[in-house]
């Protein structure tokens, strides 16, 4: 079995947190214990805390530890758990092309740096389907932030949360072949020019293109 990486491990706490299992203002379990329970390295939980901090689910104090921050909803938990990867790639559909749009709008030139290594790590993952999905999950994490918009970094963190579900891990492993890996890092580098040359429309057409071959992959995947 593939060892877990910090997008794996962020999703997991993110899911139990979401489920009630972290409740708000508990703190979280000793970081050596954790890391142990999930099986990884410390520097590799870390950064999973990392990002679920960003994202306004955990908060750390000094001295104390790190605490949950965010309430959980059942309704949100169910419609997270009972999602399948095309309702995810339909749910992403209907946001990421107007995500592009603020990007161009709001985002920085750090933001964009920070994409710009991302394709970096894809492109160096073509024959590393868990590097890869990573690195991907990643980068449209990176778009929202991007746009400095805390509900819709919220919303894409519950969408991006359905890739820690056992159906998504199975699909992902039909589907990530280098061929379509490829083809991913060339559309996402298309979506990242457009946004940088400061082209709202072009890039969301970028964006649409790449979700539709997502879609199309998918599709073929389950009708396999």
């Amino acid at each position: 079995m593939s060892k877990l990486g910090s997008t794996d491990i962020a999703a997991l706490i993110r899911r139990e947190i979401s489920k009630g299992t972290y409740r708000q203002h508990e703190r979280l379990p000793a970081s050596r214990q954790m890391a142990e329970t999930y099986g990884v390295a410390r520097n590799t939980l870390r950064e999973a805390l990392i990002q679920l901090e960003r994202e306004g689910l955990i908060s750390t104090r000094p001295g104390s530890g790190t605490y949950v921050t965010h309430q959980g909803s059942d309704q949100t938990v169910h419609a997270v758990e009972t999602a399948n990867p095309l309702e995810l790639i339909d749910a992403r559909f209907a946001l990421e092309p107007h995500l592009c749009r603020l990007s161009v709008l709001h985002g920085r030139h750090p933001d964009f740096e920070q994409m710009e290594a991302l394709c970096d790590q894809m492109e160096n993952s073509v024959h590393d389907p868990r590097a890869f999905a990573e690195a991907d999950t990643a980068f449209h994490r990176a778009l929202a932030t991007s746009t400095g918009n805390n509900l819709l970094i919220w919303v894409i963190s519950q969408i991006n949360s359905v890739r820690s579900m056992d159906e998504w891990t199975r699909m992902r492993q039909l589907t990530l072949g280098p061929e379509i890996i490829h083809q991913y890092n060339i559309q996402h580098r298309q979506i990242i020019d457009a946004i940088r040359a400061r082209e709202p429309e072009r890039a969301a057409n970028q964006m649409k293109e790449h979700l539709e071959t997502a879609r199309l992959s998918l599709t073929r995947a389950a009708d396999a």
